[in-house]
Formats: structure tokens, sequence, C-alpha cells
């Protein structure tokens, strides 16, 4: 890559990017400083670091090439580069507009003056966080892999435990804790065997491996456990739902959009070393793009709690990335650049679009809460008068996450029915992605089921109670990341042919073949017809607007009650009525929980019905296997006897026993 006398190397903006970032914080901790204007400094340090990291990211993706630096550093596991290619460019995107949002959104949702006791440590690191990030998408060692990964696993429980002081909080700091560190376990694990096959501590380089070696199906399966734990992905999921509903709005919103996406990162890094792909590779991770996607959504359905229910929603996304990443990997199994093209430049476009529209999503419940003081879904309704901003915002973000026209989600879904079709179409091994495409649809149509409960309990009909009565909308500082964030998602819906051009680049990147090909996405997808459909469903949409608002006498009226002259706010569905078929559908893997009220006599007293769905997977699933193992091993624990010299003995014969294995 050639550069002009004012140009600057894309990877030191990258790193200058995360140096801003990561000093973002000290403001706070300078005492001349009051705490709000150190948080406005604070804010405007992260968008220097957004301008200065998405500058270098984009100029890498139109460039098609990387730069690394070797550092000296003394430290294992060396030697230690930093790089910046067009795979890692791409998910810079996300991480830097999603973190520049929830920064400036914070200034309205968290302010200083109104918490003294958590500003410094949120603000801190929060910073912190965003660099970690960085760090890990250009560390190509080991060495400064690891380190960027602990730092963002720490400074995210950090951020995820601000209210400290809350004992489900705690709760969900330490599931997601222990979560955390197993994935790092098991990527200790994954580098060691990759570290034996190359004689190197530096990644390995793309396509430098054969999938067919006897080490690559446990790199494989490594791989997917330690990635898939932060990613999220069904089963490994487990800390994601209290830890999404207990963090602060904008912190959800960076754990759900980029924070995953993260995990995702490292999988499809980790599957770019290989050259050849055995077939099964790429139908293990359908499969689990599959599952997490229906049970993801099944889940999403149920749930009573705003926020736990978008949690339930970011499984099904990384479900949808992973069967993308399925669809590429059996491509490249069977020489096909053109699945490779749509599955891995869906999973990347999905990438960037569940990042924006879950931030969204997450934001507009954020403005929710903050208005009404709870999470409850029943406990809202009318907000749509109270908060027309926000319920618009909410809109497009549910528009966009059920995968419909004209927004993003769609064109990236698109990408991968295209991969799925084109699949089927191939025959050989390339026709068992087509199995995926009905439970893909499946995804799409419980979603739009899931987001009309929400949209119409949280901002239809009538306030369900005076919270919700005296709901006023978010201030400035909170709806404009919102509305940064939904024109995003319109313009990559309306212009999808913007973002080809980069997705190209990625996709190449990782499989280095495509670039003696001339196939691109313009070519591969429809994405002209894509923008004209667009433009002409928003202008129906318009015209229909436009035609309802002349016919409607009386606006202001309140919601239609059958004939019954006195409707109140218990005649409406509730979260759990509207949702109770599509429960029952799946109960058998649900599992919900149910208190049926005791009728009896003829005057009954007044009672009520409630219904639960408790998250199966960790409640009867890992806890009773973790108690069965407690129990079991339970005569181990006479080993531990609190003295030295035995440990000492341990020692000895662990060491003779190595000694022993080579002869």
């Amino acid at each position: 890559m050639s550069y002009g006398a004012w140009a600057v190397d894309p990877t030191l903006l990258l790193m200058g990017a995360v140096l801003l970032a990561a000093l973002s914080g000290l403001p706070l901790l300078l005492k001349p400083l009051s705490p709000v204007p150190a948080q406005r400094l604070s804010v405007l340090l992260i968008i220097l670091a957004t301008i200065a990291g998405l500058v270098g990211a984009i100029s890498s993706l139109l460039s098609g090439s990387s730069t690394s630096y070797l550092i000296s550093l003394p430290l294992p596991f060396g030697p230690h580069i930093l790089a910046l290619d067009p795979l890692s460019a791409l998910f810079v995107i996300p991480i830097l507009l999603v973190a520049c949002s929830c920064s400036i959104y914070s200034l309205g949702y968290w302010p200083a003056d109104h918490h003294p006791r958590t500003i410094r440590k949120i603000s801190i690191f929060f910073g912190l966080l965003v660099a970690a990030l960085l760090w890990v998408l250009v560390a190509r060692s080991v060495g400064l892999f690891l380190i960027g990964w602990e730092i963002m696993a720490l400074t995210a429980y950090f951020v995820l435990t601000t209210n400290d002081d809350e004992a489900e909080v705690r709760t969900a700091g330490s599931l997601y804790m222990i979560c955390t560190h197993t994935g790092t376990l098991a990527l200790f694990g994954l580098f060691s065997l990759l570290a034996s096959a190359t004689g190197s501590f530096q990644l390995p380089a793309t396509a430098s491996l054969d999938g067919a070696a006897p080490f690559a199906t446990a790199v494989l399966l490594l791989a997917l456990l330690g990635f898939g734990l932060k990613a999220g992905i069904m089963p490994l999921h487990i800390w994601l739902p209290s830890a999404h509903a207990n963090a602060p709005s904008h912190i959800s919103a960076i754990m759900s959009g980029v924070i995953l996406k993260i995990g995702i990162y490292g999988l499809v890094r980790t599957l770019s070393c290989f050259s050849t792909v055995p077939l099964w590779w790429g139908v293990t991770i359908l499969t689990l793009g599959v599952i997490s996607g229906v049970i993801g959504v099944a889940f999403a359905i149920g749930q009573h709690d705003l926020k736990r229910l978008l949690a339930y929603h970011s499984i099904e996304n990384i479900g949808i990335i992973y069967i993308g990443i399925g669809v590429a990997l059996i491509g490249a199994s069977n020489g096909s650049n053109l699945l490779i093209l749509l599955g891995m430049g869906g999973a990347l476009l999905h990438v960037i679009n569940h990042a924006l529209f879950k931030a969204l999503l997450f934001l507009g419940a954020g403005s929710i809460i903050h208005a009404i003081g709870t999470r409850e879904i029943d406990r809202m309704g009318g907000l749509l008068r109270r908060m027309p901003w926000t319920a618009f915002f909410f809109l497009i973000g549910a528009v966009a996450i059920c995968g419909l026209p004209p927004l993003n989600g769609f064109v990236s879904e698109l990408l991968i029915y295209l991969g799925l079709f084109n699949g089927a179409m191939q025959g050989n091994g390339a026709a068992a992605v087509a199995l995926a495409a009905p439970f893909l649809a499946l995804v799409g149509g419980l979603a739009v089921a899931c987001f009309v409960k929400v949209f119409g309990v949280v901002f239809l009909g009538t306030a369900r109670t005076d919270q919700a009565a005296r709901a006023h909308e978010a201030g400035s500082s909170m709806k404009l990341p919102m509305a940064l964030l939904a024109l995003v998602c319109i313009t990559i819906g309306l212009l999808p042919a913007l973002v080809a051009p980069l997705l190209d680049a990625a996709v190449t990147a990782w499989r280095p073949g495509l670039a003696v090909s001339e196939l691109r996405l313009a070519v591969a997808a429809p994405l002209g017809w894509v923008t004209l459909l667009g433009l002409a469903l928003l202008a129906a949409i318009a015209l229909f607007y436009r035609i309802s608002q002349r016919r409607s006498s009386d606006p202001t009226s309140e919601t239609w009650g059958c004939g019954y002259l006195a409707p109140t706010s218990r005649m409406q569905y509730s979260s759990s009525s509207f949702a109770e078929m599509l429960i029952k559908l799946f109960s058998g893997i649900l599992r919900p929980h149910s208190h049926l009220p005791e009728i009896s006599g003829s005057f009954p007293a007044s009672s009520r019905f409630e219904s639960h769905l408790p998250e199966t997977v960790l409640e009867r699933i890992y806890l009773p296997f973790l108690v069965w193992a407690n129990e079991k091993l339970t005569p181990l624990r006479h080993l531990q006897h609190g003295h030295l010299h035995l440990y000492i003995l341990y020692t000895l014969l662990t060491l003779i026993a190595l000694l022993a294995i080579p002869l």
C-alpha cells in the first residue's frame, strides 16, 4: 500500500484510538476537574478515538492491504506483533460506532451529578474496555492477544457490576466471570496446540494449516468452546441473559453489540488459518447456529423482563451469524467461491447489523427504564404518546432485528438465504445447507411475533401503572445516539452497495483465494433491487400513513373496548397472554413454570395467575451436574490437609510422573 505525504498508517491510527480510549477515564481522576465536566471530557476522548479508529479501519478496507509492526516487550509468548488487515478492520467499525453512541448516551442516562459513587468506576473501565476490544483485533501474537482478552474480560466485569450493592448484580457478575475464565482456559489449550504445530507463538498466517491434520479437530473444538462462551452461542450462553439484564443499559448495549462479536472474531480468525476445511466443520457450526437461533428466539418470546428479552435475541442473532459461517465453511470444503462469499459476507454484515440494531434497542430500553424505573414489560403500556421519539427509534430497531425490509437486518439475512439456496442447487455436500433455510425462516417469524408483543405491550394501549402514565421522553444526549444508530441501520438497508466493497475486502482477507476471482457481492446479490424495492416500500408506508392521518377524526380517543364503556388497563393483553400459545408449542424445551390460582366456593376470593420461564439450560443441566460432581468429588477433598509438606510431596510426585512419561 502506498501513502501520500499526509497519510497515516491505518495500524497507527487504530493504536492511537486504543490510547485515546484507554485514557478516556483519566479526567475523572483529576482533582481540579469536577465530575460533570470530567465526564464530558471523557466522552470527547471516546469520540476522538472513534474518528481515528474509523479512518484507519475504512482506509484498510478500501485498500485491501494490511500493515504490521514488531514491538519489543519483556513478555513471554513472543515475538509480539501488531497488525491490521481488512478482516479485523471490519470488526473495528461496529465496536467504535456502538462505543461512541453509548458514551454520548451516558451523559443523560448516567450523569455524573446523579451517580457520584459509580461515575468514576464506570467511566474508567468503559474506556479500558473499548481499548481492550480494539487491542484484541490488532494482536497477532499469543501473548498480546491473551493480555487484551483478559483486560477485556475484567473491565467488562467491572462495568457490568457497576451497581455492586445489589445482590442480583453481583450474582450475574460472578456467573459471567466463571464463564469467561472457563473460555480463557480453553484458549490456552487452543494456542498451545497451534504453537506446537507451527513452532511459533505468532498467530498462524491465513491458509497456512491443514484442516485434515490430527490436531485440527482439537483446535476447532477448543475454538468453539473458548470463543463460543464469549459469543454466547447455545448452550454456552448461560451467563448472557443475567449479565445483559442487570448491567446499566448503555453497558448492555456494548456487551451485546460488540463484546459478543469478539467471540465471533476469534472463531473466524482461527478458521482462516486453515487452507482445507472438512465438510463436517461447516455442518457442525451450521447446526449450532440453527439450534441457537430457534431456541434463543423461543426463550425471548416468553420473557417479561425487557432487557432479558433483548439478551435472548442476541443468542438468536449469534445463531444467524453461525449459520452464515457454516455456509462459508461448506463452500470452502466444496471449492465454491460463491458460497464462501455469500455465507461469510452475510455473517460479517450481520456482525455489523446486529451490533447497530441491538445497541439501538438496548438504548431504547434504557430510555424506558430511565423514565418509569422498571424493566417489567407488563408495568409499561401507552408509552407511544409520552415517548414518541423513543418509540420511533425502538420500532426501527425492532424492524431491523426481525430481518424485514427496508432495514439492514434484511440485507444480511438475504445474503445468508442466497447462500443456502445456492448450496441446495450445487448438490454434493453443499446441499446440506438447504436444511437450514426453513429454520432460518422460522427464526424470522418468531422474531416478528416477539417484537409485535414487545411494541404492542410497551408502547400501545393505555398505561398499566402510574409510573407509565407519568413517563417522560429521553433527553437530547440520549436521543442523539439512538438517532445515529437508526440512521446507519436505514442507510445500510437502503444502500447496501455502499458496504459491499468493505465486505468483499474482509472476505478476501479471510479466504485469499477469492482475490483471484472476479466474484463480488455486488454481482452475487441483487443489491440494486434491494435499494429500489426498499425505496418503494418506504414510499408506500408514507402514503398509507398520510391517508390514515386524514381519515382519523379523533386520534386521541381511548383504545376501543369492543362495546364496553369502562375499559381498564387490565383488559389489555399482557406479555404472558400474548405469548402463551407459542410458549406451549416449545414447552418441551422451555419448561415454563405456571402458578395456577386456587378457586373454590361460589364466591371465590380474588386470585392471580403467574407464569415464569426459567433459564432451562443453566437450572436443569449445568447446576444439577455441578451438584452431582460436588458430591462425587467430595472424597478427593481429603487430599487437601493444609500441610505444606504434603503439597510439596504432591509436586514431587507430579514432576516424577512428567519425567517418566517420555521414557
